[in-house]
Parts: structure tokens; sequence; C-alpha cells
């Protein structure tokens, strides 16, 4: 099982169970069956920060996708740590896309 732990502070609604849902999709297609992700909604002043940060680049962007454990083993009893998953709405929305409408779906 995939398990998802969604947090909001993007400070827009969204929907978290179709975010969720469209995750665990995303992963299983990918054979991806059991692990954990971190799922993180944020403002776009905390979007362009992370992107300045980790790729240099000073603009906020839709999504940044921070892996942990690849496809590799992993030992036994411990479940994959697939990393986090990071999405602004603001940027999104400014694209077209809305995730509070379900088009989070443009990110699969």
């Amino acid at each position: 099982m995939i398990e998802v732990e969604v947090v909001n502070r993007s400070g827009s609604e969204v929907d978290e169970a179709a975010a969720v849902e469209l995750a665990q999709s995303v992963l299983a297609g990918e054979g991806v069956g059991a692990g954990e992700l971190g799922l993180a909604f944020v403002g776009s002043d905390e979007s362009r920060a992370l992107k300045r940060e980790h790729l240099g680049v000073d603009e906020a962007t839709d999504a940044l996708a921070f892996p942990i454990d690849g496809l590799g083993e992993v030992p036994d009893g411990m479940p994959r740590q697939l990393g986090d998953v990071v999405v602004c709405p603001a940027v999104l929305d400014r694209a077209g896309v809305c995730p509070r409408a379900g088009g989070a779906r443009a990110l699969a």
C-alpha cells in the first residue's frame, strides 16, 4: 500500500483526497506498490524559495519532487521512503490548471 501524508500550507482549498488518489495511481503505474510519500501544497513564496535553493532558479514553480529511496531493495520491515512532492496551487491556477477542480491530474 502507498501511504500519502498531505499537508496544505498554500492558503488554497485543495481536493486532498483526489491528490492522494492521483499520487497512488501514478506510483502504481510506475510499478511502486508500497511506500510512503509526502505531498505538500505550498504558496508561491515557498515554491520560489525551494526552487531557488535546490535548482538555482529564482521563480515559483508548479511542482518539485524530492525522491529518497529508488526502486532498489529496502531492508525487510522497512517501508520504502518515496520522498516528497511539493505542489503550488497558485502557479497551477496561473497556468490554467486548478488542483481544486481535479486539475492536478495534469501533473501525471
